[in-house]
């Protein structure tokens, strides 16, 4: 009982925190001329955001992290996505910065180096700490070590390695901060679509068997509630836009959070919009540079959709509810697994 009003509080009081500092941070972001520079080969539609306060996410980061150290989330299931929020965070505000400055951020190659040495440092940590050396696989009956050390999550832990190991994280890491990335291209699309994986997350965390996880699904909790105070401000039309600040913190923390619970092979069907949003994009060059022809009509996914005639709030709820039934069937999924 104690632990769940903890999570209500922690998700209320982030919620509180987000709505009430966001009307004032939007003016400062305007007094520093940070709005956001929109492409000229992006659908017409969207020039008129020409202007909108960005870096929205450098206030989720600073209340998710102020708040775990207020309700003493810190422990050893939440120092590595928190640090990944932050590391990663201040990536993306330089970049939100450049970008409303100039109208051109941080080269995609730059930006991915930094991702990979954060990635990379997380991975070994993650994997030193708590001994990972496979991964979870659902529906094959549950065989944990403990002789050694605790392995979480539901599924047989199939070995893989350390080496092999750290590498499946990296890319995980690294693909789940730029998938959140090239989803956040419509108002309300990236946050909506990650409360529901964070929520689905936190769930997990709380059934995590053999032992659970309450703090991270605290920090979770926290999360939830900031996204749903910025989306206050950023369903359409937008006030502030989440920026790479946030959408590149995020999707990096949500992918440690699916490491720690042991249920990485989980998470692209958890964040199958993510997916879907970043596998659009690496079709689209794909085919361009190699037949010279495009599969969509424009890349990422939500383009597509956009230029075939849907309203950009269609997209966006229906995306979102493709991402809450993703996110309850990872849930089942995990769920089904747990050995009888």
């Amino acid at each position: 009982m104690n632990r769940g009003v903890e999570l209500i509080q922690g998700l209320l009081l982030a919620f509180a925190c987000v709505v009430i500092l966001m009307p004032p941070y939007i003016r400062l972001l305007r007094w520093f001329g940070l709005g956001k520079q929109i492409r000229e080969e992006g659908p017409d539609s969207h020039q008129i955001k020409q202007g909108t306060p960005t870096m929205g996410g450098v206030l989720i980061v600073v209340v998710v992290l102020a708040l775990a150290v207020v309700f003493n989330a810190l422990d050893v299931s939440t120092y590595s996505p928190l640090v990944v929020l932050a590391l990663v965070g201040a990536l993306g505000a330089v970049d939100d910065i450049l970008n409303a400055k100039t109208g051109i951020g941080i080269r995609g190659r730059h930006k991915l180096v930094w991702q990979t040495i954060v990635a990379i440092g997380v991975a070994i940590y993650v994997q030193n700490h708590f001994g990972f050396n496979g991964v979870r696989v659902p529906f094959i009956g549950d065989v944990v070590n403990t002789s050694t050390i605790w392995l979480p999550g539901i599924g047989r832990n199939v070995e893989i390695g350390a080496i092999l190991f750290i590498i499946v994280a990296v890319i995980a890491i690294v693909g789940a901060s730029n998938g959140v990335n090239l989803t956040d291209g419509l108002d309300g699309l990236a946050g909506g679509t990650l409360v529901f994986a964070f929520i689905s997350f936190l769930i997990i965390a709380l059934l995590n068997e053999p032992r659970v996880q309450p703090q991270l699904a605290l920090v979770c909790a926290i999360v939830i509630g900031s996204i749903l105070g910025f989306l206050w401000f950023n369903v359409h039309p937008a006030q502030v836009f989440m920026g790479d600040s946030g959408a590149l913190s995020l999707g990096g923390m949500l992918a440690v959070v699916a490491l720690i619970t042991g249920q990485i092979l989980i998470l692209p069907l958890i964040g199958i919009i993510f997916v879907l949003e970043t596998a659009s994009d690496i079709i689209q060059v794909v085919s361009y540079k190699t037949r010279g022809k495009r599969v969509f009509r424009m890349a990422p996914l939500h383009h597509h959709f956009e230029l075939g005639g849907w309203d950009e709030e269609k997209v966006t709820m229906r995306f979102w509810i493709v991402g809450a039934l993703a996110g309850m069937l990872g849930v089942t999924l995990f769920v089904a697994s747990i050995p009888k």
